[in-house]
């Protein structure tokens, strides 16, 4: 291969790998402008040895490969899991795109890889607001919350209480208890049950049915509950 073609093929996979990086650069992702492109230009790189060893009728799908593969773990590395969620997964996938413009670049189809460069852009760009709104319209199925659950009753129906409690909420595959005690508070003879108990998605019917249960419950004086959406925290 020629010297001037070599580097129309690197310079154009660095080009393009600027073009993706540079969006990533904007929205301050960790695989931003100069990660993109690296990912790039080497992904062209190493399709270009292949090509200078074996020569332009050879076979150089074996490199592509082993590209990919070396790609996906250094994606791995930026998919990092934050209590329910995934953080990482857009950074990484767009990585392993910007490895397929490299790949294309480096193999000539410079039309190919700019229409490649142009679909991950758009990607990025254009379904962004679509990926929110939908977020945003099913947050409060999907948002993790913590419920807290106290009674007061008296302390011989205390593990009664308790009792009903595990076995309505353990019937509940969305709901989770996370502790259940007790506290006197110095009042002779009554004590206070509390339970902290985390859901997947908004609950609160599920768990004012349960309050208003443990309310006609002999011995119960009061029963409150009150929610945030720290649940995610745990």
């Amino acid at each position: 291969m020629e010297l001037s073609q070599y580097l129309l093929r690197l310079g154009l996979a660095f080009l393009f790998g600027a073009m993706i990086g540079a969006e990533r650069q904007t929205r301050q992702k960790n695989a931003g402008l100069r990660t993109n492109t690296l990912v790039c230009i080497g992904s062209a790189a190493f399709i270009l040895l292949s090509a200078s060893l074996i020569g332009e009728t050879g076979d150089p799908s074996r490199i592509a490969a082993q590209i990919m593969t070396g790609v996906g773990l250094l994606g791995g590395g930026l998919i990092l899991k934050d209590g329910f969620s995934v953080r990482g997964l857009n950074t990484a996938a767009t990585i392993w795109c910007s490895a397929a413009v490299g790949s294309l670049a480096g193999s000539g189809l410079f039309i190919q890889a700019l229409f490649m460069v142009v679909f991950v852009i758009g990607t990025n760009c254009l379904l962004r607001p679509v990926g929110q709104f939908i977020g945003k319209h099913n947050k409060k199925n999907y948002e993790s919350l913590r419920y807290e659950l106290r009674i007061r009753c008296k302390e011989q129906i205390e593990n009664h209480l308790r009792v009903m409690m595990l076995n309505a909420i353990s019937n509940d595959t969305h709901l989770q208890v996370r502790s259940l005690k007790s506290t006197d508070d110095d009042i002779p003879n009554y004590c206070y049950v509390t339970a902290e108990i985390y859901s997947q998605g908004q609950h609160d019917v599920t768990i004012e049915k349960l309050a208003a249960k443990l309310t006609i419950e002999y011995g119960v004086t009061e029963v409150s509950w009150e929610v945030n959406n720290s649940g995610d925290e745990c």
